[in-house]
């Protein structure tokens, strides 16, 4: 009698991640490897998204000058005009005819002033703020109302107290700083851990040594949060301050260009505030990076 013939059973090998989810239907599958660079597909999103984004904009542009409003000037006008512009940003002709890299740093030394001052008094009073109770009773309610004010109805008082375009704009700009710079050292103060408190009573540390030691280096990451939000809108607002104070300035440039039906150069001007901008945030971040322990 012929010995029955055993069916030939494949060996155990290693199985594929979807006969793995087959098998285990609570497994999910895992992810199949990426082949090729990846750094060439990051770079290729980098800038090929954002390109799509310029090109969908400039189309856009396009449409508008052709059909909707011919008096908006064609982007290839207004690369034109933005080189031409760029050639001679320095130049001046006389205190109400300057180059437009003097009209930026005219609005950037405004918002450095307004900023400045708005550190040295916001700080100080945030500290008061979160450390005493009764000061914090005190003041708060009248920040509180002053808070959701425009930062321009305040120009009309800065006009009338200074009698000159410059510290009024200046003084814009400190009323745009001094909210969120005092607010944010206020919370930054209240949320000090109090164990950082009772090693300051343990050490016998007076005062200014447990504001020195203690409570600056715990709030230091909101102190500079309260400064980046104020000076983000600050260089915001002082377009149309300067539209409205008249003078040196990129916010009086446009307005000026305006008059004199120069589209071209007042997208020039948009597109260049918006530069300016970036370079300010990215200068922040490195502040917030080297300062800010909870960034690195």
């Amino acid at each position: 009698m012929n010995a029955a013939v055993k069916p030939i059973v494949p060996a155990p090998g290693p199985k594929s991640p979807v006969a793995l989810a087959a098998s285990d239907p609570g497994r999910a599958p895992a992810p199949a490897p990426r082949r090729g660079f990846p750094w060439m597909r990051r770079a290729l999103r980098a800038v090929a998204l954002p390109a799509m984004t310029f090109a969908v904009v400039i189309g856009v542009w396009l449409f508008l000058h052709e059909h909707v409003a011919p008096g908006l000037p064609s982007p290839l006008a207004t690369w034109h005009q933005a080189m031409e512009i760029l050639a001679h940003p320095f130049y001046s002709s006389g205190p109400n005819d300057k180059g437009i890299g003097w009209q930026l740093l005219y609005s950037l030394g405004r918002v450095m002033a307004g900023f400045g001052l708005a550190v040295l008094v916001g700080v100080p009073v945030g500290f008061l703020m979160g450390t005493s109770t009764n000061f914090h009773r005190a003041w708060n309610p009248l920040v509180q109302i002053l808070r959701p004010v425009s930062p321009l109805a305040w120009l009309p008082i800065g006009l009338l107290l200074f009698k000159s375009v410059n510290p009024s704009a200046v003084f814009v700009i400190f009323i745009t700083c001094i909210w969120p710079t005092l607010l944010n050292t206020a919370a930054g103060v209240r949320d000090v851990p109090r164990d950082y408190l009772n090693v300051a009573r343990v050490l016998k540390l007076n005062r200014w040594e447990t504001a020195r030691r203690i409570l600056l280096p715990a709030t230091r990451p909101y102190i500079i949060t309260g400064m980046r939000l104020s000076l983000s809108v600050a260089w915001m607002v002082i377009v149309a301050a300067e539209m409205l104070t008249g003078g040196v300035g990129i916010g009086y440039y446009v307005w000026d260009e305006w008059n004199n039906l120069n589209v071209k150069s007042i997208i020039v001007a948009i597109v260049l505030i918006g530069v300016v901008g970036i370079a300010l945030e990215l200068v922040m971040d490195v502040i917030q990076k080297r300062f800010d322990y909870t960034r690195r």
